[in-house]
């Protein structure tokens, strides 16, 4: 910050053209990286415990603000490993309660409070469909014992196992600094509501599906975004290991296919179409990439686990180092 006393000493001759710039610049510091949206993909899997897509999860970062959208399998060792600490999670949002979507959040909640320098010493926010006050009131039931005991022998931050939990419905449930994250309703019949969510920062917009079929609502709502990350499942991933033909049909009928993924892009044109929470998580790129390209043929790939996606004048992406 620039103290009074120093404007008090300057005299006008100092005023030059080149001084007003960098006090302008000193005052007002303006950064491309500082107006971008960065999303990781923490975990790009489902319901299978596989070690190469952990479970849904997925990091936003704008406005010097953290969120978190969804919490499967894995969650808390992805965030370390990007080496956010959950201290600076400001709040998680839910696209829907299915199990895989919210595994991960009590590891979140209990060991992020615990373990860190510091743990966690504020509340977190919560906030998802119809069902997410109940089941966080229940959580902190099932875990009263450890709580307790924590807060007791641990000597952990009382505030920072308190959870702040809202069910939301459509429309802006997020407002701060720049940053406006807007929910919707998608198609995942009989999950109902089940989420999508749009986030707005500074001229750029990501648009997370959760678990749909092609939904008209995500449509309206992803026009002309800057990222659209959007679920996908492979049939031929089913038939490869066997799954019974009506189990497989029902699955499928509660996501989006490769070409059915492609009409959407193709109506919204996103500048990048990204793929996460891949139905199976053996679907290879040849599952995926090829009959989306029957329709599709703007921006397009194939999530995996700790991909980066930085969201400013270019949507640049970057995926983790090979072991």
């Amino acid at each position: 910050m620039i103290r009074p006393v120093f404007f008090a000493a300057l005299s006008r001759s100092v005023f030059s053209s080149l001084g007003i710039a960098l006090l302008a610049f000193a005052i007002f510091p303006v950064t491309a990286q500082g107006q971008e949206i960065k999303v990781t993909l923490l975990g790009t899997g489902c319901p299978p415990a596989v070690m190469n897509r952990f479970g849904p999860s997925t990091l936003v970062e704008a406005g010097g603000q953290k969120f978190i959208f969804d919490a499967g399998r894995g969650a808390l060792q992805r965030l370390n490993q990007v080496k956010v600490p959950w201290q600076r999670v400001d709040v998680v949002f839910l696209t829907h309660l299915h199990s895989d979507h919210v595994v991960g959040f009590p590891d979140l909640w209990l060991t992020g409070w615990l373990v860190g320098r510091p743990g966690r010493d504020r509340p977190l926010e919560v906030r998802g469909p119809r069902g997410t006050r109940r089941m966080m009131s229940f959580l902190e039931q099932a875990f009263e014992y450890d709580i307790r005991i924590r807060l007791y022998d641990d000597r952990a931050p009382p505030d920072g196992v308190v959870i702040l939990a809202e069910d939301i419905n459509e429309g802006v449930v997020y407002e701060n600094s720049g940053v406006k994250i807007t929910v919707f309703e998608v198609d995942h019949t009989p999950v109902k509501p089940a989420f999508g969510y749009r986030i707005d920062f500074s001229g750029r917009s990501v648009v997370l599906s959760g678990d749909t079929r092609v939904s008209e609502n995500l449509i309206r709502h992803a026009q002309n975004v800057d990222l659209l990350v959007h679920n996908v499942v492979s049939p031929e991933t089913f038939q490869r290991i066997g799954v019974p033909p009506a189990q497989t049909a029902n699955i499928i009928a509660h996501h989006t296919t490769p070409e059915q993924a492609g009409e959407v892009f193709e109506r919204t044109k996103p500048r990048l179409a990204v793929y996460s929470h891949i139905v199976l998580p053996n679907a290879t790129e040849e599952d995926l990439i090829p009959p989306t390209r029957k329709i599709y043929s703007g921006p397009l790939e194939l999530g995996e686990d700790l991909m980066v996606i930085e969201v400013g004048e270019k949507v640049e992406v970057r995926r983790p180092a090979k072991p």
